[in-house]
């Protein structure tokens, strides 16, 4: 059986004091806070959001900013502010896959996804 609660420790009640509310009405700030065991990842569109939401986490919980993440469970975070392009790699970890199996020298294939595809959430 699961569960969608998180266990009664003090998180639950420290996430229900955040000062946000969740609604179905579009809006231009959000912040995603990934957790993943003792690993928390946080994506803001706003700096100051961001921010500010660093500032509760380290008040109510013993926590450690690493900074900007460049890796994430072995995915590779690739940023082009520019452009406004957060790409995902993970070239790393099939380069290993590929040496495990001595398939290093093998020829690539096409794929379902072709070069130049862009996707969006609108």
């Amino acid at each position: 059986m699961t569960s969608n609660r998180l266990p009664d420790n003090g998180i639950t009640s420290s996430i229900k004091s955040l000062p946000y509310t969740i609604s179905r009405q579009i809006v231009s700030k959000y912040v995603f806070l990934i957790l993943y065991v003792d690993d928390i990842l946080l994506v803001s569109s706003d700096t100051s959001l961001l921010h500010e939401t660093k500032i509760f986490l380290t008040k109510n919980f013993e926590m450690k900013d690493l900074g900007e993440a460049s890796f994430v469970l072995g995915i590779q975070i690739l940023r082009d502010r520019s452009q406004g392009i957060i790409r995902l790699s993970q070239e790393n970890y099939i380069s290993k896959v590929l040496e495990r199996f001595d398939m290093k020298d093998s020829k690539p294939r096409d794929t379902l996804i072709a070069k130049g595809d862009k996707f969006s959430l609108k």
